[in-house]
């Protein structure tokens, strides 16, 4: 059981942890055996999720009084840096991993959308994610600790959607602003990487009007391997299977049949984030290789 605590030494700061992506990721992460930082706009929402961290399985993962949550708005740099502070006190070090899941939507057609639902998009989940980032790579570097950065981008960043000109952009922004992230912070042994879910059903996506999901639905379908994954059920979620990787730290321990010589062709994989005649692993942009998280 020991063998299978791939992230036991880890401290993992998680954004957006009080609902969706970031509490299925922090409850995966516990699983590991990281100690984890969940961090959410709603205080009660991270408290909640701590909470689930100590719950049944448990003594499987990190001890449950290994985890500790924090309120911030990561659309503010004094808030940001002073999540890390905090983070560090609490802990006693910088964390090695820092997912960025921090995000809003505020949909809307080009042709009626306000400039302030633009900013806000743009704040949070663009702007959140450079703070975050930053702050945790300047603790990083400081240290002179190893690390992994992985931001939580959107597939709306690659295909665009109608209705959500400011949520694409961001998300896109989110691509660009990691693969120049991981050119800068590969001489510090800290790599930075992007996930780009499809729908995943959450707190935020049910925001969105069924007859909108009704016809964006065969769009993306035609062009992308996306299915519909509840984050209810935490741990159980399938769609988190990838932050089960060791390449936190090497790549070479991972055994999972997805790191076989050459990926999976048919179209009907298991393993999520394949896209139609190849794969989606996303490379690491300051070796250029392939690999996971």
């Amino acid at each position: 059981m020991a063998s299978q605590l791939r992230l036991r030494s880890a401290l993992a700061l998680v954004t957006g942890a009080g609902s969706g992506i970031g509490r299925a990721v922090s409850v995966r992460l516990a699983a590991e055996g990281a100690a984890v930082a969940a961090c959410d706009l709603d205080g009660a929402a991270a408290q909640e999720t701590v909470q689930l961290l100590g719950g049944p399985g448990s003594e499987k993962g990190a001890p449950s009084g290994a985890h500790a949550a924090f309120q911030a708005d990561v659309s503010e740099a004094e808030t940001a840096r002073r999540l890390l502070e905090q983070v560090q006190a609490y802990f006693f070090r910088p964390p090695s991993v820092v997912v960025s899941c921090a995000g809003i939507t505020r949909d809307e057609f080009l042709l009626r959308m306000s400039e302030d639902d633009w900013d806000k998009v743009i704040a949070v989940n663009l702007k959140g994610i450079f703070l975050v980032t930053q702050a945790a790579a300047q603790a990083l570097v400081s240290s002179g600790c190893p690390g992994s950065i992985i931001n939580i981008s959107s597939i709306i960043g690659k295909v665009g959607n109608m209705g959500q000109t400011n949520y694409a952009a961001s998300k896109a922004g989110v691509i660009g602003l990691t693969q120049a992230v991981a050119r800068e912070l590969g001489r510090y042994r800290i790599r930075c990487n992007s996930v780009l879910p499809g729908f995943i059903k959450t707190p935020m996506a049910q925001k969105v009007p069924q007859k909108v999901l009704d016809k964006m639905w065969p769009m993306w379908s035609r062009s992308w391997h996306l299915r519909t994954v509840d984050t209810s059920q935490g741990h159980q979620s399938k769609s988190l299977e990838v932050f089960s990787c060791n390449c936190l730290k090497d790549p070479g321990l991972c055994s999972l049949p997805h790191h076989s010589a050459r990926p999976p062709a048919d179209e009907d994989s298991e393993f999520p984030g394949y896209k139609r005649g190849g794969s989606v692993w996303l490379k690491n942009a300051e070796y250029g290789r392939q690999g996971c998280l």
